[in-house]
């Protein structure tokens, strides 16, 4: 027979994120380090992203946070680097045939 337990907090209790909007950035010679407006905290290894990875130290903190905060740009008429990174790239999950 299954046992219950009393569930001390109900579910509307509970924090769920609605939206992953960047706070800050920091980056490293391994890790792109995200602190979301939410609290979250994502790293991302650097070779993920092989513009900012072969890029010297110097360039990879060459960026801006977007307006809406969803990416990391690295603009090419400031730094080396030519790309940018979205947050909801590294949070959703994907799925497919390789």
């Amino acid at each position: 027979m299954a046992k219950w337990y009393d569930i001390p907090y109900p579910a509307a209790s509970y924090t769920f994120p609605r939206e992953a909007l960047i706070h800050d950035v920091q980056v490293d010679d391994e890790y792109l380090r995200f602190e979301l407006t939410d609290g979250r905290l994502l790293s991302v290894p650097l070779w993920w992203i092989p513009s900012v990875y072969n890029a010297a130290p110097e360039e990879r903190r060459k960026f801006t946070i977007s307006r809406n905060r969803k990416l990391v740009i690295w603009d090419p008429d400031e730094c080396a680097i030519d790309d940018e990174v979205r947050i909801d790239d590294f949070l959703a999950s994907r799925s497919g045939k390789h």
